[in-house]
């Protein structure tokens, strides 16, 4: 995505007594992108957010928001950075009905800026009809969108979400996500979001920043990530793998379920193979790992088989392969698939 970065990270460190809970962070987000911080607990994800928001001081490098830096050689507190930020607990003001949340922010405006601000707002997350109730009068997903409106309202360059979504029931977590991105990304900010769900960052993000004990593993797109992890743990991060050794030669690694294609690495080097479930699928003949199907889900056909030795695998197959529990089965890489790891 081009243009100048709204949010930039330089080299950022952070200390919580001897331990340092980021590690020389470096990262952009451009207006009406949406990048993830993505990672386990204590990766430093929300403790990097609240370096922008002003709520944490960086202890080495530097913060900058809209091209002017607000941590480093000096600090902007967090009402002069122009950022909105949505905590997980959305602390809604519950003695204020959802006009008054959603014109919280503008206490600087004149009265009537100010409710048309709010009444805008709450015709874009669909609460309208709702800028009389109070918090408590409002469903979940209705409270996040007001949650957001109430972030939105001074007109912020960069919004921040820390994991607000996680409270919500799958299958309106996943609508009032989409629908929230895809008002943030109208109203052209720069977007933070906080997640520790692989799959909310896959289907949520622009770019992903996946973090490891407080440093960048990885960052790219969803599909460099997926096709490209940096590492073995990148790669499980995101789905099971089954895993196997490997020797190199002649630019493939002979696994036990077939070859994998690797680039810069002598013959006879010895590397790990990662295979996600859908990449095994059932063989004839040729290189194969002979398994007895131990256990089978009905979406799709999610097989668990155990080897005569070795670690258990998953795979994704076919239902017309009509496998059953305890049948015997060899299973193999489909051509191209599989990633190779030094270490």
């Amino acid at each position: 995505m081009s243009g100048t970065p709204i949010v930039s990270l330089r080299g950022v460190g952070k200390f919580f007594g001897a331990r340092k809970v980021a590690d020389s962070i470096d990262f952009d987000v451009r207006a009406g992108e949406v990048v993830c911080l993505l990672g386990a607990s204590g990766s430093g994800k929300s403790t990097i957010l609240r370096m922008i928001a002003g709520i944490e001081r960086a202890d080495e490098g530097t913060v900058s928001v809209g091209g002017v830096e607000v941590d480093g050689t000096a600090f902007v507190p967090p009402e002069k950075r122009r950022v909105g930020l949505v905590f997980q607990d959305l602390a809604l003001f519950p003695h204020l009905n959802a006009m008054a949340n959603a014109g919280f922010g503008l206490f600087r405006a004149a009265k009537g800026v100010a409710e048309a601000r709010a009444r805008e707002l709450l015709e874009l997350v669909g609460l309208s009809r709702h800028a009389a109730s109070f918090p408590h009068q409002l469903s979940g997903g209705e409270q996040q969108r007001l949650a957001v409106a109430r972030a939105l309202a001074p007109r912020p360059q960069a919004m921040l979400l820390d994991e607000p979504f996680s409270g919500l029931d799958d299958r309106l977590r996943d609508d009032v996500r989409r629908d929230v991105l895809a008002l943030l990304r109208v109203e052209g900010a720069a977007v933070v979001f906080v997640t520790h769900d692989p799959d909310e960052a896959l289907m949520s993000a622009d770019r992903i920043v996946l973090l490891r004990d407080g440093r960048i593993v990885q960052q790219g797109t969803p599909a460099e990530l997926l096709e490209k992890p940096a590492d073995l743990g990148a790669a499980a991060f995101f789905s099971p793998v089954n895993r196997c050794d490997g020797t190199v030669a002649g630019g493939v690694a002979a696994t036990v379920f077939g070859d994998v294609t690797v680039v810069g690495l002598a013959d006879g080097a010895r590397v790990t193979a990662a295979f996600r479930p859908r990449d095994l699928e059932l063989a004839a003949e040729g290189p194969a790992l002979r398994v007895t199907a131990a256990d089978l889900t009905a979406d799709g056909l999610h097989v668990t088989a155990v080897p005569e030795r070795g670690e258990a695998v998953t795979a994704v197959l076919e239902p017309a392969a009509g496998v059953r529990t305890g049948d015997v089965i060899r299973l193999r890489a489909k051509p191209g698939r599989g990633l190779a790891f030094v270490g």
